[in-house]
């Protein structure tokens, strides 16, 4: 049976600073324009975990940070933009299984939530002796690098990608068998638009694991943007088998897809990506509106593009795809 999942949002009472300083012009743009999501781990059964586990924040983009929760079961992401999170998390996998949770973040306000996991089967625990993940086994790792992949993860927080970079770099020379290292690494690089240095460390993560969900994810969004259409539907397809909820794995295989013109599996993949991740990923209703007008579908692409503008009006193609909707009245 599925556990649910305890989301509570916070609300401060103002009344809670009826006494403190009136906060400057600066302190109080910085204390509520972001958000924060904290956690706590536990048990199918609601008791504490004996030991540390890897907490990930995952956004449309793919990993934006990873951490680990103390040996009581807390964790915590602060200093987030308001929006569409998820958050997994990965335990000891011959005992449970994978959890990931939606979480939105709300300005000035944290956001608590508390991941019970899921316990495997005994069956599904006999064959994951054989078959589980290496970027699963956290026990490897020496403490040396797991305080340099920390560090990265603090400094990725704070968008400060060169010394996030220097941090995994170091870990990884540490470890050279650092799944999540390289896994980050590859995508801090990767989003500072260094798409050949990003694709070798994602193929060595995945030479180092073939069944690690991240690598291949974020190697698929570098072939899209090398537009190596067909080695990213390859490593999509990967992707999506071993997570086929994943809304960033369906949107770039959509996107794909559309590219090579396979335009029956493109409008499944889109679909699923809004269906699965709503407005964060509202960028698949954009190719599928472009999708439709290739097919002459008008109704559909212009109901689709103002779909778009009403989950993103601020896009940066805004202008261009309001130009699109009157030229398909």
């Amino acid at each position: 049976m599925r556990v649910p999942f305890l989301l509570v949002v916070l609300m401060i009472a103002t009344s809670a600073f009826a006494q403190s300083p009136r906060p400057t012009s600066q302190q109080s743009d910085d204390r509520t324009s972001k958000g924060a999501i904290r956690g706590r781990v536990l048990t199918s059964s609601g008791t504490m975990l004996s030991e540390s586990v890897r907490v990930t924040l995952l956004t449309v983009n793919g990993v934006q940070a990873t951490a680990f929760s103390d040996n009581a079961g807390w964790f915590e992401f602060p200093d987030l933009i308001p929006g569409n999170y998820e958050v997994q998390v990965e335990a000891n996998g011959n005992q449970f299984e994978v959890v990931n949770q939606s979480v939105q973040v709300f300005r000035g306000a944290p956001s608590i939530i508390t991941i019970s996991l899921r316990d495997r089967s005994s069956s599904t625990k006999r064959e994951g002796e054989k078959t589980v993940s290496v970027g699963e086994l956290g026990a490897d790792i020496p403490e040396t690098a797991r305080k340099e992949f920390e560090a990265a993860s603090r400094a990725g927080r704070k968008n400060d990608s060169d010394k996030a970079i220097s941090h995994l770099r170091k870990a990884i020379q540490l470890y050279p068998n650092f799944v999540m290292a390289r896994n980050d690494l590859g995508a801090q690089l990767l989003a500072q638009g260094k798409l050949e240095e990003a694709a070798e460390e994602l193929r060595q993560a995945i030479a180092i694991d073939g069944k690690a969900f991240n690598p291949k994810l974020n190697l698929g969004i570098v072939y899209v943007q090398q537009h190596n259409f067909n080695e990213a539907i390859e490593l999509l397809d990967a992707a999506i088998a071993l997570k086929p909820d994943s809304p960033a794995a369906r949107l770039y295989s959509g996107e794909a897809r559309l590219a090579v013109g396979d335009l029956e599996r493109a409008e499944s993949d889109l679909k699923a990506a809004y269906s699965s991740g709503g407005s964060s990923y509202s960028l698949a209703l954009f190719h599928l509106g472009q999708l439709y007008m290739s097919q002459g579908n008008r109704q559909m692409a212009q109901r689709s593009f103002e779909l778009y503008l009403r989950d993103t009006p601020n896009a940066a193609n805004a202008d261009q795809v309001r130009k699109m909707i009157a030229m398909l009245h």
